[in-house]
């Protein structure tokens, strides 16, 4: 990406609708605020303008503008915006207008959100929480993500690192008065006993069971059992849609199909899959497979019998499963006992119960820990807390005497953390988070 060119976009959603915004952003912003638009008004208040072509002059719509004067705006560049009709023959109409600016181009995916990031606007954790706003589904993970957007993961990381600083000043201390016996085991002292203290409230951040992971990824439901248990059925009447082919021929189902669900604001992720039996042949062992994984995978196992016996499969943990005893409409003999819980996918009957029932398996599952403090919701986060933990315990077990490598220890924690950040070198993963985003973010 060029720092030095201006980018412009649709910075809003594709498709018909009553307003569009493009914004442009770069050196050359307000060169082509003034050639479309004329004199910029004063920054942050709205004009009504005729957007016209630079060169021809053409009118090509009547638009409100915004000028927000460099480095006070989203990007920390001047940034024009013109809210133009959203119809297709006007947007293009606009982008290709500004094609004909000079050092003007359409943005890469990301790069608004990358130009924050460069200008200090936004910290790498910010941005993954932009991302994962613009992404939601359910209110619980917008509020997630607008927490981490506006710096609540960002302020507790800084303050460890900040910190491991004064952590590692002491020591650095100890090693420049290290002919002063007293003063330098006062001050590596002093140092062990707050790494020991922040080493505890690190692992009790990590100590989570991945809350903030599952929260923004979605809590996943498994549903297990014999060939014809009802499966499909039942994910059909919670997804209130066929989404799964349903037949009384035992088999059918040789793929695992998702369905995502918002139940009381949290994300729910159902995941129908192959009856469990003997496989018949190659693609079903495949099918049964892959069943298996998903119920690896989940959060809260659904196990369907149409007898209602609570007996699981070894395989199957008690604790995250759920017996549900499917088709009780239909009169038959049963072994059911008050642990399965009824449902029946034709008359509903059970079926809002055991909405209730997974959606308070999920808020449990997703309850806040920690204390309120926010949530862990990167696997990135996570990898690089283990490190600064790891680097934290080998300073408290390692030799006090090797002054300069416990320095080393506290400095790569340091280190550690001030990734998640981005505060030191996170070139390696720039692409990665940028490439989240569509063009226009």
């Amino acid at each position: 990406m060029e720092s030095a060119s201006t980018i412009y976009a649709l910075s809003s959603a594709l498709g018909r609708a009553g307003v569009a915004v493009i914004r442009i952003s770069g050196q050359s912003a307000r060169l082509a605020f003034e050639r479309m638009a004329g004199r910029v008004p004063n920054p942050r208040t709205a004009a009504f303008r005729t957007i016209r072509h630079p060169t021809t002059g053409e009118a090509l719509d009547r638009a409100l503008v915004l000028w927000f004067k460099g480095p006070d705006s989203e990007t920390g560049e001047d940034v024009a915006e013109f809210q133009v009709h959203g119809s297709r023959p006007v947007i293009n109409a606009v982008l290709r207008a500004l094609a004909e600016i000079p050092e003007c181009r359409l943005a890469e995916p990301g790069e608004f959100a990358r130009r924050a990031f460069q200008n200090g606007k936004l910290d790498l954790a910010e941005v993954e929480g932009l991302a994962d706003l613009i992404e939601a589904e359910t209110e619980a993970q917008r509020r997630q993500a607008l927490a981490q957007a506006g710096g609540a993961l960002s302020r507790l990381y800084e303050s460890w690192r900040s910190r491991l600083i004064d952590i590692a000043a002491l020591v650095e201390a100890a090693i420049d008065f290290s002919d002063e016996g007293d003063v330098s085991t006062k001050t590596l002292v002093e140092a062990r006993a707050r790494a020991e203290a922040l080493a505890e409230e690190i692992r009790a951040h990590l100590d989570d069971r991945h809350r903030g992971e599952i929260l923004r990824e979605g809590f996943r439901v498994a549903l297990l059992g014999a060939p014809n248990a009802g499966k499909s059925s039942l994910l059909n009447a919670l997804a209130r849609r066929d989404a799964a082919i349903v037949s009384a021929e035992a088999g059918t189902t040789r793929d695992v199909i998702e369905v995502r669900l918002d139940l009381a604001g949290l994300p729910i992720i159902v995941s129908d899959t192959a009856g469990i039996r003997e496989a018949m042949n190659e693609v079903e062992r495949e099918g049964i497979r892959r069943s298996l994984a998903a119920a690896r995978d989940a959060d809260l196992i659904l196990w369907l019998t149409d007898t209602g016996d609570s007996n699981l499969p070894d395989t199957i943990s008690r604790e995250t499963s759920l017996v549900i005893r499917s088709k009780s409409d239909l009169a038959r003999e049963s072994t059911a006992d008050e642990a399965a819980l009824a449902v029946s996918a034709l008359t509903g009957a059970g079926i809002d119960r055991l909405i209730e029932e997974i959606t308070r398996r999920a808020e449990q599952t997703l309850a806040m820990g920690n204390g309120g403090g926010p949530a862990l919701t990167q696997a990135r986060h996570r990898q690089n807390l283990e490190a600064a933990a790891a680097d934290i315990d080998a300073f408290l077990a390692g030799d006090p005497e090797a002054v300069e490598l416990r320095a080393e220890d506290i400095r790569r924690a340091a280190h550690a953390i001030g990734r998640i950040t981005g505060r030191v070198d996170v070139e390696d993963v720039l692409d990665q988070i940028f490439s989240r985003f569509c063009i226009g973010k």
